[in-house]
This record gives structure tokens, sequence and C-alpha cells, in this order.
């Protein structure tokens, strides 16, 4: 059997990442088992499904890097199958049209809720005699569309991450609106159909859905389908072990790539919310987890999300990575900043800055902030670093700089070291007398990345006398 599994969003909402893991899980399934990915855009609330929705759902897709093999399919371009299998369960006699009003159903609800009973459809219009139907219409009701459940059934699958699953018929609220009066299939039915129509194989799906699956395979069933396997995953949990919400901050992809997380360290940490890797390792790129990936290692127990985690992860591939991939991510946001143009892109200087501050680095948007001083003509001083200014000794150790660099337009760590030793030996003092001030003339800042480097920088773009010149003259 070639496994077929699916990634199956509703266009409502941009794309979360709680859906992300679960199309990242279902890649990797796929991939392991040299199966297929398909896409389907579930699009049948009308209401609000949008065009935006279903192409940054795309784009974040995309921006994983999760391919798929198939689709993407929309369900509103296939009406003619949910209704020629709508048609099927009605010839079967599994469907009957039921004409309940509103204000009855609520009424029915509010009895339950009386005599404390679990809310559920009672069936009332189950047998409706042809002279009962024909009064309802008469009355000008609406009918929905009912699946018929027997409540003393037991419906059992053993789920690829939980074992065996048993729910009971009379537990599943009653016979299932499988269409609205308007003819609009809804949603555990057109699920099934599609899965059907696509060979779907296995359904990997956040644990939300374990209520859905026992209808799903009464549909199956009734349907003379083939039932998939089931693996229904963890959610995503917020720090007080609530599932995940906008109330806790960013919650869609999209989010995590405007604040310059990149794609191979969101699905790395993706990967470890819910799935245990089989070594104390916690930095994998995705060709490294196709060989090891299956739903025996799927977590049952719900997972944290710790931003901390995913910021650590992403530090580290930023760390990691070559200093020419990551000026291409980099130079659009120095270009947004105002620190460069298009003519600049082939700078070297630009790769040198990039290696001063690369080991610094927690998201893309840091290389911004932390490299601001060495783009600015003059940078902006802290009130602390203006404190250290203030000395009176000051002015020499920059005096006798100013006269070093004059002299030498080709300056280099070595020689900017050896200068700094020199003049540490002649104004007679402790290192850190001349270093601190030093670097916050040059930076405006009491720390910083590499002083060194940041002077030899500085000096090639003939920044560092104007600013200790700058500051001799009162920050004027």
């Amino acid at each position: 059997m070639s496994v077929r599994v699916r990634i199956a969003p509703s266009p409502t909402g941009n794309l979360h990442i709680g859906t992300a893991r679960t199309a990242l899980f279902n890649w990797l399934f796929a991939r392991h088992h040299g199966g297929q990915f398909i896409l389907r855009i579930e699009d049948t609330d009308l209401e609000r499904s949008k065009p935006e929705y279903v192409e940054n759902i795309l784009s974040g897709l995309k921006w994983l890097g999760l391919d798929w093999d198939e689709g993407p399919f929309f369900q509103t371009d296939r009406m003619a199958l949910y209704q020629s299998g709508i048609q099927k369960l009605i010839d079967k006699g599994l469907v009957y049209r039921s004409y309940e009003t509103a204000e009855e159903l609520e009424a029915m609800r509010e009895l339950q809720k009386a005599q404390k009973i679990a809310p559920r459809y009672d069936n009332r219009h189950r047998h409706l005699t042809k002279e009962e139907e024909e009064r309802f219409i008469a009355e000008g009701r609406q009918a929905v569309l009912r699946f018929k459940i027997d409540d003393e059934r037991e419906i059992k699958w053993q789920d690829m991450v939980r074992g065996e699953v048993v729910w009971q018929g009379k537990d599943l609220g009653g016979d299932m609106v499988i269409a609205r009066a308007s003819g609009q299939p809804l949603y555990n039915f057109v699920v099934v159909m599609d899965d059907i129509d696509m060979k779907i194989t296995h359904v990997i799906r956040g644990e939300d859905h374990i209520g859905n699956t026992p209808k799903q395979i009464l549909l199956y069933e009734a349907l003379g389908a083939a039932v998939p396997q089931f693996g229904h995953t963890p959610l995503i949990l917020n720090q007080a072990g609530a599932k995940l919400s906008k109330r806790d901050g960013a919650t869609s992809v999209d989010d995590y790539r405007a604040m310059g997380y990149l794609p191979e360290a969101f699905n790395n940490y993706m990967l470890l919310l819910g799935w245990s890797p089989p070594d104390t390792r916690e930095l994998y790129r995705l060709e490294e987890v196709i060989p090891l990936f299956d739903s025996d290692r799927i977590n049952k127990a719900g997972a944290r999300f710790d931003r901390d985690k995913l910021n650590w992860i992403n530090s580290q591939y930023l760390h990691s990575m070559a200093t020419d991939a990551l000026l291409e991510l980099v130079f659009p946001l120095w270009q947004k900043a105002g620190y460069v143009t298009e003519t600049d892109r082939s700078d070297p200087w630009l790769l040198a800055v990039l290696e001063l501050i690369k080991t610094s680095l927690t998201l893309l948007q840091d290389a911004v902030t932390i490299s601001g001083y060495l783009f600015q003509d003059i940078p902006d001083y802290t009130e602390e670093a203006k404190s250290v200014l203030a000395n009176d000794k000051v002015s020499l150790f920059l005096q006798q700089m100013i006269a070093i660099l004059s002299d030498c337009q080709d300056l280099d760590e070595a020689q900017a070291k050896a200068a700094i030793e020199q003049m540490i030996k002649d104004q007679g003092v402790k290192k850190g007398v001349v270093m601190k001030p030093l670097r916050c003339a040059l930076t405006g800042d009491v720390h910083g990345p590499d002083l060194m480097t940041s002077l030899v920088l500085l000096h090639q773009k003939n920044k560092a006398i104007p600013r200790l010149n700058y500051v001799l003259n009162g920050f004027k």
C-alpha cells in the first residue's frame, strides 16, 4: 500500500503554527514511507474563507519547505462529488430530512439541561410520515439532512499515537447533520468524501479532532469505503498548560517569519513539539529526520510552547550559517533600515560586518539593531556611555587614538591591538581604563561586538576619527 496523507487547512485565517506542525508531521511521514503528501483547502465556510488566507497558507508552507505532491484542491470545486455521496446515503436509507426550527431545537436543549442530560439531538424526525413531511413543507420549513447513528454501536480504532480508542454511539450527540437546508454539505461529511476520493491512507491530525473520528468512521462504512488509519497528535499548549491561543502572542507562521525566524529553525522547533528524537540531539534538519520519523515517536502529552527554546534553536542556525548566505537574508533588512543601497551589495565590508555580529544574533532583525553603530555617521550615545566619557583623562586616550589612526590608512586588527597596547603602556594605566572609554566613543555604548574588529571596520569607512573628534568636541 502506497502511503497517502494530506493537510487540509481552512482559509478562515492565516496559517496557524498548529496547522504548520500537522503539515510537518504529515510531510515527514509521507517522505519516510516514500508516499504522497496532498494539499487540500477546506473552503466550504463561504462567509469566512478569503483568498488572502489561501495565499498565506500556500506561501507559509512554501517558506517552510513543505512541498506537496498533489493539489491544492479546493472543496468549493467538488460539490458534485459531495452531492453524489449524499444521494448514495439517501438511497441506502441512511439519511433523512429533519425539519425542526431553531426555536424547537433550543427548547429541546433547555429541557435536557433542566433534566441534567447531556445535550444531544433526540432523533425526533427520524421516522416522519409522508403527511408530516408535507405539513412541514407547507409551513415553509427548510430541512437539514441527518445521518442515522446507532446509539447501540461501539466504534473503535487503533490510533497510531494513542493506541486503541473506543466510543459509544450514544455519546455522539444523536443523528448527525451532514448538509444544511441550503444544500451546503458540512465538515464531517465532506472530509470523508474527499479522503475517499483522494485515496488517503493515513489521517494524522490534532487531538482536537478525536471527537470527529467515530462519526467519520461511520460515514466511511456507510459509503462502502476502507477506513484510513488515524493518528491524533498532541495539542500545542501555552506555559500554563492551556491550548495556545492569540492571547498568548503570535500564533501564525507569518508572525514568526516577520519576527526573523529561519524556516529551518522553525521546522526544527515544531518537530520537537510532539516528537521525541531517538537521541539527545536538539538540532535536526528535515533531511536528517526523514529516515527517523514515524508515528511511534509522536508523543501523547501536550507540548508546551517555549519561546526561549525557539530563540535558542534559531540562534544556533544563524550562528552556523555561511556568511554569504546570511547576507542574502540580512541585506534587505539593512536596505529597509536605510543602511545600504543596491550598489553596496558586493561590498566585502558587509561580509566582515556579518562575521563580527553573527554569533550575537538570535533573530534576523537583530542584525539591524546590533550593526547599526557601524553604519551610522555618528552613533546614538547612551547615557551610560556619556557618563564614562565624562572622565577628564578620556580626552588624552582619544587624542592619542586619533594620532595613531591618522598615520595608518590600512589598519588591521593586529595593528589596532598593538597600537592600543602601546597607548596603555604610554599612559601607564590598566587595559580597562582605556578600552571602556574607547568603546563608548566609537560605538556609543558600553557593550557590543569585539572592539578591535569594530575599530578596523569603522576606520575602513572613515568613521572612527570623526567619532573621536565628536566626543572631544562635547558631542557636537
